[in-house]
């Protein structure tokens, strides 16, 4: 059973959680903010957010992007600092030394919290070793620019090491959450060093303000962006880095394709590092979902989203329910964190007025007549789910029938857990949650890993 400390902020989260669903539930239909374009990702009134840090100082750089004019879809780049490591070095001997140089509870600290100071010959080997593995000093990787504004990592084209691209969609019950949000940072951030991945966290635009198919169309527009980065990219390539011999009317002086007022299009992070063509993307609760969406409207497109290739998806407790309840829906549907009663609110508030039925597409995934691709063109798709979740019965439920159809889908069952026990704010640092992210980590190595690489376990 899960704690008592865990039981009782269960029932302080629910609390406060049934109060802003009533409270957006009263929203009126014509209300002049109800279904603006624009729409907003974030509420910060009622979760913290962490600021974005474009240097390594724990391991992973991160970036903000604003990726449409038209609307507040935003995306956060980590970016490990393994990308710095050139692309033939031996990854898996360089973490080894790693290890051997720092003690395992300054290399924790290192990656999560801020280590001591007080010993300055450790600190004095750290910073040697990354000079030795990098070329260059720790300082140095805080680039500025000549009038002195920005200090962060810009890549200068030598050691640049592509990494695979995750997309991550968070959860919230498509009401709440962010991705620049203190708890989806360091998720986030915990997933690209385990996963040694690029991962970029989608900010989707919540309801009631935008209500279905806005989130879902988020996440495929963060897709198509990313497809468009892989192109820009390729283009640059074609160019040259160089300044002799192009047109300094479509590159700057780094080699970056520009806009006409100069601004660069591409996005230079993702264009030195990035290899989409091993994507992956992972959904956490109501993310889930989207995540389902996405991977079906892709491999739909087929060849069209080249060079982006969807290899694998991670559902993280997807946010499924149905009109036919469950087994666990009927035993768990007053669980903690998240009842029944609440969830069912939360799809009323993002579904619209005259669609609502928990047999909507978007909420069962096993509802006869749904649109999209056959399951067999499914990707790998890991499952994880929660003793106490009532949402888990649904969840293994669509595993098994992409198991039908001959799909990798293994399903990650967790003992006395809770649903987002592996990403609420409460629970990041739990044994079970740092368990969750490694055994992710360990099944998505196995299909980005490049061939005759392959991570085996």
């Amino acid at each position: 059973m899960p704690s008592v400390a865990v039981k009782l902020y269960s029932v302080f989260f629910k609390f406060l959680l049934k109060h802003r669903l009533q409270n957006r539930s009263q929203i009126p239909v014509n209300d002049p903010n109800e279904g603006t374009s624009f729409g907003v990702t974030s509420r910060p009134d009622e979760e913290s957010t962490a600021a974005s840090n474009p240097s390594f100082t724990d391991g992973v750089a991160t970036k903000d992007i604003h990726i449409d004019p038209t609307t507040s879809v935003s995306i956060r780049i980590f970016l490990p600092e393994t990308c710095l490591g050139s692309p033939d070095s031996d990854l898996r001997g360089q973490s080894k030394s790693r290890v051997k140089a720092l003690s395992g509870s300054d290399l924790r600290r290192n990656s999560y919290g801020a280590a001591t100071t007080d010993n300055v010959t450790d600190n004095h080997y750290r910073n040697s070793f990354r000079r030795n593995s990098y070329g260059c000093n720790v300082d140095d990787l805080a680039l500025k620019s000549e009038n002195g504004a920005y200090r962060g990592y810009a890549p200068s084209g030598k050691n640049c090491r592509k990494l695979p691209v995750m997309l991550q969609f968070h959860g919230g019950g498509f009401v709440s959450g962010s991705n620049d949000s203190v708890s989806n940072d360091f998720f986030c951030r915990r997933i690209a060093k385990l996963c040694d991945v690029i991962v970029l966290a989608v900010g989707y635009r919540l309801s009631p303000e935008n209500r279905y198919p806005a989130a879902f169309e988020d996440g495929l527009k963060a897709l198509h962006w990313l497809a468009k980065q892989a192109n820009l990219a390729e283009c640059r390539k074609s160019l040259g880095d160089k300044r002799g011999g192009t047109d300094m009317k479509k590159t700057d002086s780094h080699g970056h394709i520009a806009d006409a007022f100069g601004a660069s299009m591409a996005e230079p992070w993702l264009a030195a590092h990035g290899d989409p063509s091993r994507c992956v993307l992972l959904g956490v609760s109501c993310g889930g979902n989207i995540a389902d969406y996405v991977v079906r409207k892709a491999v739909e497109a087929g060849n069209l989203l080249d060079p982006v290739k969807v290899v694998a998806q991670v559902l993280m407790y997807p946010f499924f329910i149905g009109n036919v309840p469950t087994h666990s829906e009927i035993k768990l549907a007053n669980s903690y964190f998240y009842d029944k009663a609440m969830c069912i609110l939360a799809w009323k508030l993002f579904l619209p007025g005259g669609e609502f039925d928990l047999d909507h597409p978007a909420a069962n995934p096993l509802v006869t007549g749904r649109e999209g691709p056959a399951l067999k063109r499914m990707p790998p798709t890991l499952t994880i789910v929660a003793e106490h979740d009532w949402m888990r019965d649904r969840a293994i439920a669509y595993s098994e029938e992409l198991r039908k159809v001959n799909v990798d889908a293994p399903v990650l069952e967790y003992k006395d857990a809770v649903h987002e026990f592996a990403t609420l704010d409460m629970l990041l640092k739990t044994p079970q949650a740092q368990a969750c992210a490694e055994d992710i980590a360990i099944w998505v190595k196995k299909h980005i890993s490049l061939r005759g690489h392959e991570f085996s376990y």
